[in-house]
């Protein structure tokens, strides 16, 4: 069974990807969990979900996350493949997801994922990964937490630096200016 890196806030696990994907051309195994391409979810998914399994999609980063508006809600997990480390169109795809379609599941990335990607990634909403380079849970927990502070919002809901530094100002924060180190 392939191994997932697990984020959850402050920890990180390695656990048994239960999921199996399934290419267009591949029959769809009579039981256990599956993953599909979103033309096989577009073409066979009512059937696929009310088999009484979970269900996930793959998308390419060419493919159009808001597609899956109407399925979201019943799917399991959604993969967003990286084709290539410099595409960054799976980030787009993964902030779309849980910023405007509100999606709460596991947002997985796979394919040419490294460890360097891992901050972004969090921050982007990613909560599971597949990494190509073998890293460690903890290797990857490191590098998602590498930096204390950060200059913008987005999924993860972490404070930008400005935030803090405007309760230290006012005396809200507990932190003393120069402890801030930005």
């Amino acid at each position: 069974m392939p191994q997932l890196i697990k984020i959850e806030g402050e920890r990180a696990s390695t656990v048994d990807d239960l999921f199996t994907f399934v290419a267009d051309e591949d029959a769809v195994p009579a039981a256990g969990d599956v993953i599909v391409t979103l033309a096989r979810l577009s073409s066979e998914g009512d059937a696929l979900l009310s088999s009484g399994r979970r269900v996930g999609v793959r998308l390419q980063p060419s493919d159009a996350v808001e597609d899956l508006a109407y399925d979201l809600g019943a799917l399991a997990v959604i993969e967003l493949a990286f084709a290539k480390f410099r595409d960054g169109r799976p980030y787009s795809s993964a902030r779309v997801l849980r910023g405007r379609l509100n999606y709460q599941g596991e947002l997985r990335a796979v394919g040419d994922v490294l460890r360097e990607q891992a901050l972004h990634m969090v921050r982007c909403g990613f909560n599971a990964f597949e990494p190509a380079d073998g890293s460690t849970a903890e290797q990857w927990l490191a590098a998602a937490h590498r930096y204390r502070h950060v200059y913008q919002r987005a999924a993860d809901d972490r404070e930008p630096v400005f935030v803090e530094r405007a309760q230290i100002a006012s005396g809200l924060g507990h932190n003393r200016p120069d402890e801030v180190g930005v």
